[in-house]
């Protein structure tokens, strides 16, 4: 079968075409540069948990390497400490905070290493077909050439040009904030912590300020700027720089001043992500980024969606209803966020008015940003799937557990059936369904004692009965669920159904419903127009 060509090599193309040769998909990705990226400590990422894993089971092995996980979260508003919060060992899960470049060297890395994925670079795309049978695409570049693939996603940026040639409107705002921003080397007060500090005390400090740590002492620091689109000069950000350091020490530490650059915001959504056997991923479909936001992180999220609807349409064939889900979920879930943000922009921008005076006004939009810059609430969440095409409707009692339907899973310790102990996480990515059964008590057992005990033989017996690959893992306990619990997980770790003891129909029934019922008979796309 023709491979899935992808569009664009940066983070989210990447990550993409290895999370697809991870379910022994071949990918051509197409990069209209020379392959080298450009060195900019002042352009990072930020990573959740949720992201960070995906990465690290993707094989890049610079989030380990060259990423600084922080140790707490401390916020400021003018002279007064509101919060400082560890992270980590019982506490919010800590970020993890990486350049992009070395995010992107490291996919690069991985990818090079990968017989399934063939990055070309210097191949700028220029047309693109489709028929019932898959998609050509022609490149400019040293050698003009056509390309076929069975599918195409565009992970080509913001001007993307798969999006163009798909006719895709991608309708916004433009500059919701600007931030300038710079990469230095010094001693903060507080290593390893990030931290935002609203209305700082001192001229040039604006209304908020981030630091955020890196390795080897270096720090990101992001002023946000007026509104007004007022000129950063170089001597003007080096003063910033000074008065801040001073700000923070009480006079002006030693610094290096590595990196700085203006980073402009918008927020846009494209109207479609996906055109027959064409989608598109990252910021081709959704631009993002306003207080605290992550866009290069929900593109990564893109990925993990897609990347298993895609292995089973290519492996299996696969019903429109599961092809059409990635739009549905996952522009749901993008236009949410955006939505929270700009419900929000107004309230913690607003430089007067009554509302900032109220009592526990600072200390609400605090705790708004917070959770937006350490991946909580409605602006920094992962994303919950419950209205999903993919997800069963409760036609009775739900069985209840610590994790809402469409959520994804907690990270508890598995035993596969061969014995083998990991963590959860660690079996997704891998193209099939998991089948948690939560057996209290099965760690201090002998396998081959409880393997044919209990509910297990029946339970085998069902999984092995599933219209869909599945794989069964034990666990001794799982948040808020009692013992013979069945816990259904989608490929990318959200949680499909709960059923109280082994239910084979039900659990039928749901496993059909996670791959979109039955492949059509050529999984041509008979997609419609759901605008």
């Amino acid at each position: 079968m023709d491979p899935v060509i992808v569009v664009g090599a940066g983070p989210v193309g990447l990550a993409l075409s290895l999370a697809l040769a991870a379910q022994d998909v071949p990918t051509v990705v197409l990069d209209e540069t020379n392959g080298k990226d450009e060195t900019r400590p002042a352009r990072t990422v930020v990573l959740r948990t949720d992201t960070a894993a995906l990465i690290e089971r993707l094989g890049c092995e610079t989030v380990r390497d060259e990423g600084s996980v922080w140790t707490g979260w401390r916020s400021m508003r003018r002279k007064q400490e509101l919060r400082q919060l560890p992270l980590g060992d019982g506490g919010p899960a800590a970020p993890l905070h990486i350049p992009q470049h070395a995010l992107a060297r490291g996919l690069r890395d991985a990818v090079t290493e990968h017989r399934l994925v063939r990055l070309i670079t210097d191949s700028r795309l220029d047309s693109l077909e489709q028929d019932s049978g898959g998609v050509g695409v022609h490149t400019r570049g040293p050698s003009a050439t056509w390309w076929r693939g069975s599918y195409l996603v565009g992970c080509d940026g913001a001007r993307s040009t798969v999006r163009k040639l798909l006719g895709i409107r991608f309708p916004g705002r433009t500059a919701v904030e600007r931030h300038a921003v710079a990469a230095l080397r010094t001693e903060l007060p507080w290593p390893g912590e990030a931290l935002l500090h609203r209305r700082p005390p001192w001229a040039s400090g604006g209304d908020e300020i981030t630091a955020r740590p890196l390795p080897d002492g270096v720090w990101r620091l992001d002023w946000l700027l007026p509104a007004r689109g007022e000129l950063v000069t170089p001597e003007s950000l080096v003063a910033r720089v000074r008065d801040t350091l001073a700000g923070w020490c009480g006079g002006t530490p030693a610094y290096e001043l590595l990196d700085t650059g203006v980073h402009t915001l918008h927020h846009r959504l494209a109207r479609r992500w996906r055109v027959d056997r064409a989608f598109l991923a990252g910021d081709a479909a959704h631009l993002l980024g306003a207080l605290g936001a992550q866009g290069l992180e929900e593109g990564l999220r893109d990925v993990d969606n897609l990347a298993w609807k895609l292995a089973q349409a290519w492996h299996h064939g696969a019903s429109p209803t599961l092809l059409d889900s990635y739009q549905a979920e996952r522009r749901t879930a993008v236009a949410a966020r955006l939505r929270a943000a700009d419900q929000s922009l107004p309230i913690l921008r607003s430089g007067s008015g009554l509302g900032t005076y109220l009592p526990g006004a600072a200390r609400g939009h605090d705790s708004l940003l917070t959770d937006a810059h350490l991946g909580q609430g409605a602006l920094g969440a992962p994303p919950v799937y419950a209205h999903s095409p993919l997800t069963p409707e409760s036609t009775g009692p739900r069985t209840p557990v610590g994790t809402e339907v469409g959520s994804p899973v907690a990270d508890v310790r598995v035993t596969a059936p061969d014995g083998t102990s990991t963590r959860l996480r660690d079996r997704l990515g891998r193209g099939h369904l998991l089948v948690v059964l939560v057996a209290p008590g099965t760690g201090v057992w002998d396998r081959r004692h409880w393997m044919g005990a209990g509910v297990m033989p029946r339970l085998a017996t069902a999984v092995t009965a599933l219209p869909a690959r599945a794989e069964l893992l034990v666990t001794e306990s799982y948040p808020g669920a009692s013992a013979h619990t069945v816990l259904l997980v989608r490929p990318d770790g959200h949680l499909v159904a709960a059923f109280a003891g082994v239910r084979p129909a039900e659990l039928h029934a749901a496993a059909d419903l996670v791959r979109g019922g039955a492949p059509s008979a050529t999984t041509t796309d008979r997609n419609a127009d759901t605008d």
